[in-house]
């Protein structure tokens, strides 16, 4: 990324040029929060809020907090397991069929390669997908720079 120079004299904040770290289609994620690792996830820069694979989804407080229970498997032959997480919002989210579905939005650590952020997963069933979870704009743009022609390259999935 090029820097643009400014008549000299002129007044006003230097643009930071960060590394951006170049990355794949689909990679591993680390949802820390969760105690999960190694996820398949796909890049979605199409796609406003990242998600997660959500089923048997219940809602309940937890010291006067909204919180949510669901069980995800990250695939067909992977055991079903019961996680919990304080619950953030209820968003309207308009799905790629371009239908709209009130979701659950959780709090969550997400790691990606070196970098890890506080984020927010939508919680869905994404049993019909590919990937169990999808990265979109709000988390990429922390610093990654996604090759469409290139996938794992930040590690391949064992």
């Amino acid at each position: 990324m090029a820097q643009r120079s400014r008549p000299a004299g002129s007044l006003g904040k230097k643009k930071i040029i960060r590394k951006m770290t170049e990355i794949g289609w689909c990679e591993l994620v680390d949802i820390t929060s969760l105690g999960l690792t190694q996820v398949h996830a796909k890049m979605d820069s199409g796609a406003a809020t990242s998600s997660i694979h959500a089923t048997r989804i219940k809602p309940f407080d937890e010291e006067g907090a909204p919180w949510v229970e669901f069980s995800f498997h990250a695939s067909a032959k992977d055991h079903v397991i019961r996680l919990r997480a304080p619950v953030v919002d209820r968003r309207m989210v308009r799905s790629s069929n371009g239908k709209e579905q009130l979701r659950y939005v959780i709090a969550a650590q997400l790691k990606l390669g070196s970098l890890i952020w506080d984020g927010q997963l939508t919680l869905a069933n994404r049993g019909s997908m590919a990937f169990p979870v999808l990265i979109g704009r709000r988390g990429l743009k922390r610093g990654f720079l996604v090759n469409s022609g290139k996938k794992w390259m930040l590690g391949k999935p064992e």
